[in-house]
C-alpha cells in the first residue's frame, strides 16, 4: 500500500483511518464506535457516530431557524436559509478551516448525515406524492396545459441553444462543456414542490394565480418525473450500451403499472374496511411505511434512482382523508421539520464557493439569468392573452419560475454521478437560492390577491330594499350546528317577496392533500344518498329548501383548504355570490353541562381574518343549541324568541336591521333592548340612532311580538348586569360587534376573551349553564378599514340594493 496516505491533521483528530487514493478519499470506520459512554471516560464523545450526529443535526436546525428569523422580514422563504445554514457550515464558511470542518463534518460523519438526509429526501417526497391529485396532472384543463407546456420548452428551446453557442464561441473547460447541455435542460423544470412551498408561505395557494400555478405545475410535473427517471437510466450507464438504459426503463415502466393495477386497488379495498370518520390503524400505516422502504430498494435495483419508487407510491395512494390525513400527519413533524431540511443542509456542505471560476460564474449566470426571463416571458404571453392583465401575466410567470428541491435533487443526482463537478454543483445551488430570493419578495411586492375584492358599494342589510333577496353566505364546520343554523335562515322569513339565497360554505381542514379546492356542489332538487359528512350537511339544508320551494334557495360550496388561508375562499365565495353578510361558526362548543366542550384557535384565527377582509357584513353565531334543546320553527308550532341590543353604531344597527326582518316571521317573537347612558347629550350619531329605532317601531305598530324597552344606564358595570340577565329568556340575542367607543363601554373591554367578539359580544359568551341563549355577533360591512358611514335616511327598507360586480 505504498500508495496509500492517511492525512495526517484529520487522523490526529480522529482515530479511523482517512486513506487518500490519488483525488479520492477512504474513510475506514470502526463499528464499535457507535454510541458514546460519556466524557467521563476520557473519551471524546464526538469520536462517535450516534452523538455527531446528533450535535450536526442541533447546530445545523439551530442555525438555519435563526437565519429564518432574520431573513423573513425580508420576504425569503425557508428553504433559502436551510441551504445558507448548510453553506455556512460547508467549505465556503466554516468548513474551509481544516479544524472546524474536521471537528463538526469530518469525513465519516458527512457520509451518515447524507445518508440521514436522504431518507428524508425519500419520505419527504412519498408525502409531496400523497397530497398531489393525479387526476390534475393527467386532466389539467386547458389554461394549465398551454401554460405548463410553454414555460418547459420555450426555457428549452432557448437554453439548449444558448449552450451550443457558448460551446462553439467560447473556450470552455472540458468539465463544464460536458455538463452546461443538462444544466441548461434543467432550466426547464416546473415542480409542483417548488411552486407549492413558495406559495404557501407567501399565503396564495388560494388566490386565483396560485390555483392556475399549482394546476400548470402539477401537470408539468408528470412531464419532469418521466424526463427524470429516462435521464436517470441513460446517465447512470453513461450511455455505453442504450439497450440496458432501454431496459431500465422498461422495468421502471412496468414498475408503474404494477403501483397503479395492483398496489393501489388492494389499498383501496383495504380502506373499505375502514369505518366512516375512523383513521386507518396502526396496522395499515406500518405496512405503508415498510411498502415504502421496499420500493425505494427496488428503486435502486432497477437502475433508478431510490426517491421514484416511494413518489409513485404516494401519487397512487388516495388523498385526503382518512389515509392521506394519517399519513402526513405523521410524518409532517420528523420528516417536514427535520429529515427534509438535513438534506437541504447537505447540499449546501457540499457548496464550496471558493471553488468556483469566473468563467463557471459568468457562463451558468448567463443561462439561468437567460432561461429565467424566458421562463417568465413564455409564461406572459399566454396569460395575457387569457384576459390576465400585464402585472398578473408577469406574478404568475414569477410564480412558475420558483426554484427549489427538485433542482437540488436532480443536482445531487448528477454530482453523485460525476456529471457535475464541484464548480458546476456548487454554483447550480447557488442559482437556487439567487433565483428564489429574488422572485418570492417580488411575487409579494407586486401581487395582492386581495386587491380585485374591494367591493365598491355597500353590501348590508341595512341598506338593502323592503322586497330585496337577502343573500346570506353562512360557513358550516361542524354538523351538530346544522340544526341550529336551519332555524337562523328559517327565522330569517323568507317569503315570495323578499326571497333568501343561502351559500352553504362546507369547511373542511386541508389534510393529507397539498392542494386546496374550492368545489362549487351541483343543485338538486331532490335529496341525494349519501354517508359522507359533507353529503349529510348538504342534505339537510335541502331539506330546508324543499320545505320552502317558493323562496328559498341553497348553492353549496367546500372549501378544502388550511385555516390560515381559508378565509380567502369565504371571501371570494362572497364576493363572487353578491352577499349581503357571512354568518362565521364560533371557535368554542358547549357540552350539555354548559361548560366548554372544545375550542378551535384555528377557527377563531380564520373568523378574525374574515372580519378584517369580508367584502359585505359578517356575523359570529355562537351556538349554545344544545344547552336548551330549541325545537325547530319549521313545523309552525314552536316559538322563536329573539332579542336585539341596541346601544348605539353601525354595527348595532346591522343587527337591529336583522333583527326587524325576523320579527316578520310569524312565529319569530322580538324584543329590542335600548340601553341609553344617564345623562348622555343629543350627539349627532344619537340621531341616526333615533331614527332608525323609530323606523323599525313604526314598522311594528300593531305587532304583538315586537316589544321595544329603554333602559337608563349609569355605566358599564350597569350595563354588563342588565346584558348578563338576558341569557335565558331568549332563544337568540344579536348584538353590534363594536359600539363607536361608547362611554356605557368604558374598562370592560380591559377583560375581554374574544376579541372578534367586541365587548358586549364577549360578555354573553362567557361559560354559564344559565345563560343558553345562542349570541350572533354582527359586524356592519367595513371599506378600507373604516365602518361605512350610513346615509341620511337608515331605513331598514327602504334603501336601494347595491349591486356589486367581482
Amino acid at each position: 500500500m505504498a500508495s496509500e496516505t492517511i492525512t495526517p491533521k484529520l487522523s490526529n483528530l480522529f482515530p479511523e483511518s482517512i486513506i487518500v487514493r490519488g483525488n479520492k478519499t477512504f474513510v475506514c470506520h470502526n463499528p464499535h464506535k457507535i454510541s458514546s459512554y460519556g466524557c467521563w471516560t476520557k473519551q471524546n464523545p464526538l469520536h462517535y457516530t450516534t452523538p455527531l450526529l446528533l450535535l450536526q443535526l442541533s447546530v445545523v436546525s439551530l442555525t438555519s431557524m435563526l437565519i429564518d428569523i432574520c431573513i423573513k422580514p425580508l420576504g425569503q422563504c425557508t428553504i433559502v436559509s436551510q441551504i445558507f445554514g448548510g453553506i455556512i457550515f460547508g467549505p465556503s464558511l466554516l468548513g474551509h478551516e481544516a479544524v472546524v470542518g474536521a471537528i463538526l463534518f469530518p469525513p465519516r460523519g458527512r457520509i451518515i448525515f447524507e445518508t440521514f438526509a436522504t431518507f428524508g429526501l425519500m419520505f419527504f417526497l412519498f408525502t409531496i406524492g400523497v397530497k398531489m391529485d393525479p387526476k390534475l396532472m393527467v386532466r389539467p384543463g386547458w389554461k394549465p396545459m398551454i401554460l405548463g407546456l410553454s414555460a418547459m420548452l420555450t426555457t428549452l428551446i432557448f437554453a439548449l441553444p444558448l449552450t451550443f453557442a457558448l460551446k462553439h464561441y467560447v473556450s470552455l473547460d472540458p468539465d463544464l462543456a460536458k455538463s452546461l447541455p443538462i444544466i441548461a435542460a434543467s432550466q426547464c423544470i416546473l415542480s409542483f414542490n417548488n411552486v407549492a412551498s413558495v406559495l404557501s408561505e407567501l399565503k396564495m395557494l388560494q388566490s386565483d394565480l396560485g390555483r392556475l400555478a399549482i394546476s400548470a405545475a402539477m401537470f408539468c410535473d408528470l412531464i419532469g418525473i418521466c424526463f427524470m427517471a429516462i435521464s436517470c437510466a441513460f446517465l447512470q450507464t453513461s450511455g455505453d450500451n442504450p439497450l440496458i438504459s432501454v431496459l431500465e426503463i422498461l422495468v421502471f415502466g412496468v414498475f408503474v403499472l404494477v403501483a397503479i393495477f395492483i398496489i393501489r386497488p388492494l389499498i383501496f379495498r383495504s380502506m373499505r374496511r375502514i369505518p366512516e370518520g375512523k383513521s386507518p390503524g396502526e396496522a395499515h400505516i406500518t405496512a405503508i411505511f415498510t411498502t415504502l422502504l421496499v420500493v425505494g430498494f427496488v428503486s435502486e435495483v432497477i437502475g433508478q434512482h431510490f426517491v421514484f419508487g416511494p413518489m409513485v407510491v404516494g401519487l397512487v395512494l388516495p388523498e385526503g382523508p382518512p389515509l392521506g390525513a394519517a399519513l402526513t400527519s405523521k410524518l409532517d413533524i420528523p420528516v417536514g421539520k427535520i429529515l427534509y431540511p438535513a438534506f437541504l443542509t447537505a447540499s449546501g456542505l457540499k457548496t464550496d464557493v471558493f471553488s468556483v471560476h469566473f468563467q463557471y460564474f459568468w457562463i451558468l449566470g448567463l443561462i439561468v439569468l437567460v432561461s429565467s426571463i424566458v421562463k417568465i416571458l413564455a409564461v406572459m404571453l399566454p396569460a395575457y392573452y387569457m384576459n390576465m392583465t400585464l402585472q398578473e401575466s408577469l406574478v404568475l410567470g414569477m410564480m412558475m419560475t420558483a426554484k427549489g428541491l427538485s433542482e437540488l435533487v436532480l443536482y445531487n443526482l448528477l454530482l453523485d454521478i460525476e456529471v457535475l463537478k464541484a464548480e458546476s454543483f456548487a454554483l447550480c445551488v447557488i442559482s437556487v437560492i439567487v433565483v428564489t430570493a429574488i422572485l418570492t419578495p417580488l411575487i409579494k411586492l407586486l401581487y395582492d390577491p386581495y386587491r380585485r375584492r374591494i367591493p365598491l358599494k355597500r353590501r348590508t342589510i341595512q341598506h338593502s330594499k323592503r322586497d330585496a333577496e337577502l343573500r346570506i353566505l353562512t360557513c358550516i364546520h361542524n354538523q351538530e350546528n346544522v340544526p341550529t343554523i336551519v332555524n337562523l335562515l328559517e327565522a330569517s322569513n323568507a317569503t315570495e317577496e323578499s326571497p333568501i339565497t343561502v351559500i352553504a360554505v362546507l369547511l373542511v381542514e386541508l389534510v393529507g392533500r397539498a392542494n386546496p379546492m374550492l368545489i362549487a356542489h351541483q343543485s338538486h332538487r331532490m335529496l341525494q344518498p349519501s354517508s359522507s359528512r359533507s353529503g349529510r350537511i348538504i342534505n339537510a339544508l335541502r331539506q330546508y329548501e324543499l320545505c320552502n320551494e317558493t323562496c328559498v334557495t341553497i348553492q353549496s360550496f367546500s372549501s378544502i383548504s388550511q385555516f390560515e388561508t381559508m378565509h380567502e375562499d369565504i371571501c371570494r365565495v362572497a364576493l363572487d355570490q353578491n352577499t349581503n353578510i357571512i354568518i362565521l361558526p364560533f371557535h368554542k362548543h358547549w357540552e350539555i353541562d354548559g361548560s366548554i366542550g372544545s375550542i378551535n384557535r384555528a377557527i377563531q384565527g380564520m373568523n378574525s381574518k374574515v372580519i378584517e377582509k369580508a367584502p359585505c357584513s359578517v356575523a359570529i353565531f355562537v351556538d349554545r343549541q344544545i344547552l336548551h334543546g330549541t325545537g325547530s320553527i319549521l313545523n309552525g308550532q314552536s316559538s322563536f324568541h329573539v332579542a336585539a341590543i341596541f346601544i348605539g353604531g353601525a354595527d348595532d344597527a346591522e343587527s337591529l336591521c336583522y333583527a326587524a326582518r325576523m320579527v316578520m316571521h310569524p312565529n319569530v317573537s322580538l324584543t329590542v333592548f335600548r340601553f341609553l347612558l344617564l345623562g348622555s347629550e343629543n350627539s349627532r350619531e344619537r340621531k341616526f340612532d333615533n331614527n332608525l329605532v323609530e323606523e323599525i317601531r313604526h314598522a311594528n305598530i300593531g305587532n304583538e311580538r315586537f316589544v321595544y324597552q329603554e333602559e337608563i344606564v349609569r355605566d358599564g358595570v350597569g350595563l354588563a348586569a342588565s346584558v348578563k340577565g338576558l341569557g335565558s329568556r331568549f332563544d337568540l340575542i344579536l348584538v353590534g360587534r363594536s359600539h363607536q367607543d361608547s362611554p356605557l363601554l368604558v374598562g370592560l373591554g380591559d377583560w375581554i376573551d374574544c376579541p372578534e367578539l367586541g365587548v358586549i359580544g364577549d360578555v354573553l359568551a362567557e361559560p354559564d349553564i344559565e345563560r343558553t341563549a345562542s349570541i350572533l355577533v354582527v359586524q356592519q360591512q367595513t371599506l378600507k378599514s373604516k365602518l361605512i358611514n350610513r346615509i341620511s335616511k337608515p331605513v331598514v327598507l327602504d334603501q336601494d340594493t347595491s349591486t356589486l360586480t367581482s
